[in-house]
């Protein structure tokens, strides 16, 4: 088998610890910031904040429908959090504390366990082609989703 990764990362405005709980909120924070589409909708089977949280999602990539399962865990409560799916995708948030924490450098990475040779290299990048824009797009809305908090707040 082998690892293919790939990954986006934002500098965003905002509180390293604003951005994880809306990471870590599957309920009402993380499908916010899903962007629509390709995912069509993200349900909730068990928990809903952080570790121990199982959800299903759907997503319509090249006209199909996909579904995947996926548990949350935090190998690093608060900086990073970790779904891992039925499908052997393993995607991880990781949230760096900026500019003495008023701001926060986020990435999600996925990485994929694939066979060696030419089909898995092309499945590498078709999911690589399709999903990379998809994280940008996921950082921007966490950006405005978070300013929108903010702004509440005060």
């Amino acid at each position: 088998m082998t690892i293919y990764q790939f990954s986006a990362s934002a500098l965003i405005q905002a509180p390293p610890q604003v951005l994880y709980a809306i990471i870590a909120d599957y309920k009402q924070g993380h499908p916010q910031i899903l962007p629509k589409p390709p995912f069509v909708s993200l349900e909730v089977e068990k928990g809903g904040i952080g570790a121990e949280t199982v959800f299903r999602a759907h997503m319509r990539l090249l006209g199909q429908l996909q579904t995947f399962r996926a548990l949350v865990t935090e190998p690093e409560p608060g900086r990073v959090l970790v779904e891992t799916t039925d499908t052997g995708y393993v995607t991880t948030f990781t949230v760096d504390p900026r500019a003495d924490g008023h701001r926060a450098n986020v990435t999600i990475a996925t990485q994929i366990a694939r066979p060696a040779g030419m089909m898995g290299m092309l499945e590498y990048r078709v999911m690589a082609w399709l999903l990379r824009p998809t994280y940008v797009k996921e950082l921007d809305q966490l950006a405005a989703v978070a300013a929108t908090r903010i702004e509440e707040e005060s």
